[in-house]
């Protein structure tokens, strides 16, 4: 765009107002934080909700539930579904929340039996600390999503107590899916015991269906099956499932893309002010440059690098503040018992820095043009 011999000229003009610089640069790091922190929100709900043709997993639920704490199924209902045609595996599961409602700081419970969690589950979680035999050996013991771990500050050893269940770490786990990040895995007839006193009642089904193919066609017949029962059920796919039960939390997430089409429009109206403003105060000078055998194309596109300049060094601080603070965070909005990640990658630096350039740009356009059309004679009278 420019010769490389310019770029100290440029930065000279950028910190020769450094009152004005640092101002709009606090501007642009600003809004630029708070958009990557709403795209880090959309990219969870999409992470959390998208289906793909990969899936296979149905949550079976009880009709017109949603809160763990009211949803009720026996667990007679077990050897019923397995027998379903496209079945493939069953775990009946318990969950306890400490909170059904929306927050930051959601703890649940998943009770799931021993024999069935080391066979559906072991081999898709990476336990990081402890062992899964230690988990085995103890009733009360429980294994930790890594990021509630992080948040709650446990370690291998500890006591861990929420939702009125006292339980033992015995490992953390690491996983790709969303819920497992903020989950407390124990046994199901523990989890029975400590919270409805009697064994027999379980809040969901999770079913393995035998292809993807067959995910609908599986969950109409188990609804079927339960139909005219005393506890009829919902049967959904997992990603389905969260969708609807988190849908007014989605929805709101959603809204928040309008803020971050706002944080880009204060970019590129405090950049382009910073311009105007550096461009006003310069006229004198860019008709000595002229008079030096500047080319005035050359001097529009410096004043349009200036802008660049400025756009992305805020960029780089707003985007980069957001991505550790949402890194070492490890922040998930949850509701129900269910998990939505607000998680951010290399993509989002790279997305947001592109964006400042191009904002950069676009505030630095009308000076740039403006500086490149006066003449001389036209710049010594304006001063």
């Amino acid at each position: 765009m420019i010769p490389p011999r310019f770029i100290p000229f440029i930065v000279k003009q950028v910190i020769r107002h450094p009152a004005r610089s640092l101002l709009t640069l606090g501007g642009v790091a600003t809004a630029m934080f708070l958009f990557v922190a709403v795209q880090a929100m959309q990219q969870g709900v999409h992470t959390a909700t998208h289906e793909t043709a990969a899936d296979t997993t149905l949550v079976v639920y009880r009709e017109d539930r949603f809160c763990p704490f009211t949803s009720h199924l026996p667990q007679y209902y077990l050897p019923q579904i397995e027998r379903v045609e496209g079945v493939r595996a069953v775990v009946p599961m318990k969950v306890v929340v400490n909170n059904c409602r929306a927050s930051l700081d959601v703890v649940t419970f998943r009770g799931v039996p021993r024999d069935r969690f080391v066979g559906q589950y072991a081999t898709s979680l990476k336990i990081i600390e402890g062992s899964q035999q230690e988990w085995e050996k103890r009733s009360d013991s429980a294994l930790l999503g890594q990021t509630l771990a992080q948040r709650r500050g446990l370690k291998i050893g500890d006591r861990f107590d929420a939702a009125g269940v006292t339980s033992y770490v015995a490992g953390i786990i690491e996983s790709d899916e969303p819920q497992d990040q903020n989950v407390a895995y124990v046994h199901l007839d523990f989890l029975q015991q400590t919270v409805d006193r009697k064994l027999g009642t379980v809040t969901q089904f999770n079913v393995k269906v035998s292809s993807p193919e067959q995910i609908d066609s599986v969950a109409a017949k188990i609804d079927e099956l339960f139909s005219s029962a005393e506890h009829p059920t919902t049967t959904r796919s997992e990603k389905a499932f969260v969708a609807q039960v988190a849908a007014d939390m989605i929805e709101l997430i959603e809204f928040t893309k309008y803020m971050g089409w706002g944080c880009l429009a204060a970019v590129l109206a405090l950049v382009g002010n910073a311009i105007v403003m550096s461009v006003q105060d310069r006229i004198k000078e860019h008709a000595v440059l002229q008079t030096l055998g500047y080319r005035s194309t050359l001097i529009g596109r410096l004043v349009l690098c200036e802008g660049v300049v400025l756009s992305m060094l805020g960029g780089v601080v707003g985007t980069g503040a957001a991505l550790l603070v949402i890194h070492w965070s490890k922040f998930s909005l949850s509701v129900d018992g269910l998990s939505i990640p607000i998680e951010a990658d290399a993509s989002l630096l790279v997305m947001g820095l592109l964006i400042t350039v191009a904002l950069g740009v676009l505030a630095g356009l009308v000076p740039a043009w403006r500086a490149s059309r006066r003449q001389i004679a036209d710049c010594f009278r304006a001063v």
